[in-house]
């Protein structure tokens, strides 16, 4: 099994410097794969920070380069709600920058109105990722809770425990909504870079279990991410003030 680097820190002063430093490197990469003639893959996660983070990239992408109709984009995770939903990652991602910038290859799973069941969504979706050829996402992005989750993936949650399988459907999560989909441990660690994004005091102690040397995956699902290449931790000085 090959083994994954350590992962990097990165700490900026405020919320506000770090979308901006998040975005700034995101459409550098997708500009760079495309130069190099790639389709990337990139992983969308939801919360307040990536929405800074997709209001930045909405702001800087006309001079980036980036042809939006060449990027393939997904969710690390989402909601079981009806399509016209507020909560749905999709919609939020879309009103902060997806529309903005024409991007239209999108991908994300099915909402309560378009599928009978939240186990229906995961495997729609599944399947979406398995036509696309996995994928292996070029960068992942992923929020972490206060108590250390990720995507959907919550400690001591039946969901942690998924194998032979990209997605997996959440019943009972532990915050609002209860249904939801999720990639799974074996997904997310296909990305071959992963970037955390956290911002805020009230994560500092997740950051510090998921950064620590010991600790348990069960307990801290964020200690079971890393990307094959690269696992970049972005913080601001609140969220990073206890490592």
């Amino acid at each position: 099994m090959t083994e994954t680097p350590p992962p990097l820190v990165e700490v900026h002063a405020d919320a506000e410097t770090l979308a901006t430093a998040v975005a700034g490197e995101l459409l550098n990469r997708i500009a760079d794969a495309q130069a190099a003639g790639h389709v990337p893959h990139v992983g969308l996660t939801g919360g307040t920070i990536a929405e800074a983070v997709h209001r930045e990239v909405a702001r800087l992408a006309p001079a980036s380069g980036v042809d939006w109709g060449a990027v393939v984009l997904w969710f690390g995770d989402e909601r079981f709600v009806p399509a016209d939903s507020p909560e749905r990652n999709l919609n939020q991602a879309r009103a902060a920058f997806l529309d903005e910038v024409g991007a239209f290859r999108v991908h994300s799973a099915p909402a309560s109105t378009e599928v009978g069941s939240v186990e229906e969504s995961a495997t729609a979706y599944a399947d979406r990722l398995r036509a696309e050829g996995g994928p292996e996402f070029d960068v992942l992005m992923l929020g972490v809770g206060p108590d250390g989750h990720v995507a959907s993936l919550f400690p001591g949650h039946p969901a942690l425990d998924a194998v032979g399988a990209a997605t997996v459907a959440v019943h009972d999560s532990p915050k609002p909504p209860p249904e939801r989909v999720s990639l799974t441990f074996e997904a997310v660690n296909r990305a071959q870079s992963v970037w955390f994004l956290v911002s805020g005091e009230a994560k500092a102690d997740a950051v510090r279990r998921a950064l620590a040397e010991d600790g348990q995956v069960t307990e801290t699902p964020a200690r079971g991410v890393a990307g094959r290449t690269e696992t970049v931790w972005f913080l601001d000085a609140a969220a990073a003030s206890l490592v």
